[in-house]
């Protein structure tokens, strides 16, 4: 079980690394039990999952109750719900689409309080969660101890990918395979495992460890996660709920075939 003092960013930033699993349906309990397997973190996803906010807000108390770090990913463009998510909790929001500096500002601009960034002040739930019962104390660390993480998934976020990670309040980058081979194949064809996307996804890798800031990427295999960690990936997204559900009612059912 990961120590619920020990924020995902304190681990991260130490060099650990985290396998998170991937939440797309909106059940708390089910989000829950990912930690309770073994999962030391769950991204709850409002992008293409079914989440909304209602779904994350209970999701988080879950994750936080069994011992793991509620992570969120926001819609494309839809700045404002990180801020409400890190208010309810998590500590660590990703975005999609971060393609340029301009991007990875406003994004910066809503998770990241004054000087940094231009966050609302409206933890309360956060303060609750993280077992902080004074506001200096969470104004004073909330910064560093919440991630800012923009997705580099285009041909435009590659391009302008080290100005991207030299933006104050962006703590690193996240890898999104899918639609990088989408993008780099030109719309031919949908290939995260492919040896292109993954040489991208080196490149990725490289730049955020040299600019000194955290690279976490998503994998759709097991040789795409070794492949990651033997690249220096230490946030590693693996095994999405409703994969993990259908691979064990298979599993359990081909026990019993007869």
């Amino acid at each position: 079980m990961v120590e619920p003092e020990k924020t995902l960013a304190d681990r991260l930033r130490a060099g650990e690394t985290v396998i998170t699993g991937w939440s797309i349906l909106p059940s708390p309990a089910l989000a829950e039990a990912m930690v309770r397997c073994g999962y030391e973190a769950v991204v709850l996803d409002m992008q293409h999952g079914q989440h909304d906010l209602g779904s994350v807000r209970d999701a988080i108390g879950g994750v936080v109750l069994a011992g793991g770090h509620p992570v969120g990913r926001i819609p494309v463009d839809d700045f404002a719900t990180a801020s409400r998510m890190l208010d309810l909790g998590v500590q660590a929001v990703i975005a999609p689409m971060i393609n340029s500096v301009a991007d990875a500002e406003r994004f910066a601009g809503f998770t990241k309080y004054p000087p940094t960034g231009g966050r609302s002040w409206g933890p309360m739930r956060a303060m609750e969660l993280s077992g902080m019962e004074e506001p200096q104390a969470y104004l004073m660390s909330a910064d560093a101890e919440t991630l800012s993480l923009g997705m580099i998934e285009t041909r435009a976020g590659l391009d302008a990918l080290d100005d991207i990670l030299a933006v104050k309040g962006l703590d690193g980058v996240f890898v999104g395979p899918g639609d990088l081979s989408i993008a780099l194949s030109q719309g031919a064809k949908i290939d995260p495992s492919g040896a292109e996307t993954q040489d991208a996804g080196r490149r990725i890798c490289e730049a955020a460890k040299k600019a000194g800031k955290i690279a976490g990427t998503f994998c759709n295999t097991a040789e795409d996660v070794k492949a990651a960690r033997a690249m220096g990936y230490t946030f590693i997204a693996y095994g999405v709920d409703t994969v993990v559900l259908k691979t064990g009612a298979s599993a359990m059912l081909g026990s019993v075939a007869v």
